[in-house]
């Protein structure tokens, strides 16, 4: 037990500091009635090692001291001296070299979180008094942990709350770069006169300027700035939901009036073969028919069974049967040409498709055709090695002719082993 206030000092031709001076003084001043865990005590100084500033294995070095004090609290009443041999400390510091060991214990000294209690002849023991209670022991001094216990617990808090920070911050930087690359990217695709290159690179600015091993000082900028552009791309984008949604207003109104047959297939299920006859009102209000259709009736009495096939309109229950996987991509599902088309697009981007190939694809084939051959080539995409080159090779079949979806989607119907009747209505 550790008796007066005076100062002690190293045996031999060991160094005194200031420092270890102050630590003295600080470990003469706990509380005696003070009791602290003394594991609870090392995981704090564990997460606070960095502001501490003392390295892993010096941490190792003090584990092994705090195993040589035999209560599992520390506290004066039953002394905070250590006395091991250093051959019992090196090996519970798992076999460590004796010259390593001596550099560790000197920054622990050094750090102020133990000091040197010295023999007269530098010899670690405990003395014990006649009377079997008290006495005196000389080794390491574990009295500054109990000390500073209150700064350290202090200390490893701090460490979490920044860890904590850390964490959340990071987390925002990878929602907001997610969220502006797919923005962008659907912006090129759906609105090219916007100047999306420059947002692009203002994205990759703010990106490449995180360094590797980022801290909250280097993400905070970074964050701002993200969340400027997240800002900025959205308000583009909602700006051109808001226009298409008043023109579908508007001309969903105009068809209203002009057509009130509620029934029509058209709108439901429309025929989707390039260059197929239809129906069109004009702007007298006539119904008027294509030049294409009326070379249809013409024709109509030689057609192979193939072609007439061909000329029907696809119905959307036979694209999700023949088609399955993609309903996975829609956002409820795909229970209209709309959830189709836009299901289309996702699976474009995960197919590695190029926005340039799909939209040569919808020009050719129409947007409703490009999804449908869109979602059979995912139906078969681990036969497909490029399902971009593959697109390319079936637009420019159709685009001369050479290529329609019913004989693909009934293939791929086939394929699944199911079964369809075509019902002539």
């Amino acid at each position: 037990m550790q008796t007066g206030n005076a100062f002690t000092t190293p045996f031999g031709r060991r160094s005194l500091s200031l420092g270890m001076l102050a630590t003295q003084r600080q470990a003469q001043e706990i509380d005696p009635a003070a009791s602290i865990d003394k594991w609870k005590l090392f995981r704090s100084l564990c997460e606070a090692r960095a502001l501490v500033g003392i390295s892993d294995r010096a941490l190792v070095v003090l584990n092994a001291l705090l195993t040589f004090y035999p209560q599992a609290e520390l506290s004066e009443a039953n002394g905070l001296v250590v006395f091991p041999s250093n051959a019992q400390l090196s090996l519970r510091a798992h076999g460590m070299a004796p010259a390593t060991l001596r550099r560790h214990l000197a920054a622990l000294i050094e750090a102020g979180l133990i000091f040197r209690k010295d023999s007269p002849n530098g010899k670690r023991f405990a003395r014990k008094a006649r009377g079997g209670e008290g006495g005196e022991a000389f080794g390491f001094s574990l009295a500054p942990l109990v000390a500073r216990a209150e700064e350290l617990g202090g200390m490893a808090e701090q460490v979490r709350s920044e860890r904590l920070q850390l964490k959340l911050m990071k987390e925002r930087v990878t929602l907001l770069r997610r969220d502006i690359v797919k923005l962008i990217e659907l912006g090129f695709e759906a609105l090219p006169n916007p100047d999306w290159s420059a947002h692009y690179r203002r994205f990759r600015s703010v990106i490449d300027g995180i360094p590797r091993q980022a801290t909250i000082h280097d993400l905070e900028p970074a964050v701002d700035g993200l969340e400027c552009i997240h800002m900025e791309v959205s308000n583009t984008l909602e700006k051109q939901l808001n226009s298409e949604n008043t023109s579908a207003k508007e001309s969903h109104t105009e068809r209203h009036k002009q057509n009130s047959n509620t029934q029509s297939t058209s709108d439901l299920e429309p025929g989707f073969r390039k260059g197929q006859g239809a129906k069109v009102v004009d702007q007298t209000g006539r119904m008027t028919e294509t030049k294409q259709s009326v070379s249809d009736k013409t024709d109509r009495s030689e057609q192979t069974p193939e072609t007439a096939q061909a000329d029907r309109p696809i119905p959307l229950a036979l694209v999700r049967q023949a088609c399955p996987s993609i309903a996975a991509y829609g956002r409820d599902g795909i229970s209209s040409w709309q959830d189709l088309m836009a299901a289309a697009v996702v699976v474009r981007s995960m197919l590695g498709v190029s926005p340039s190939a799909y939209e040569e694809a919808c020009d050719i084939l129409g947007q409703e055709n490009a999804a449908i051959v869109v979602a059979c080539i995912l139906e078969r995409a681990d036969h497909i090695n490029s399902a971009g080159g593959y697109l390319r090779s079936l637009t420019d079949k159709a685009a001369r002719e050479e290529f329609s979806v019913w004989p693909m989607l009934l293939a791929q119907l086939r394929a699944n082993g199911s079964h369809v009747q075509l019902v002539t209505t």
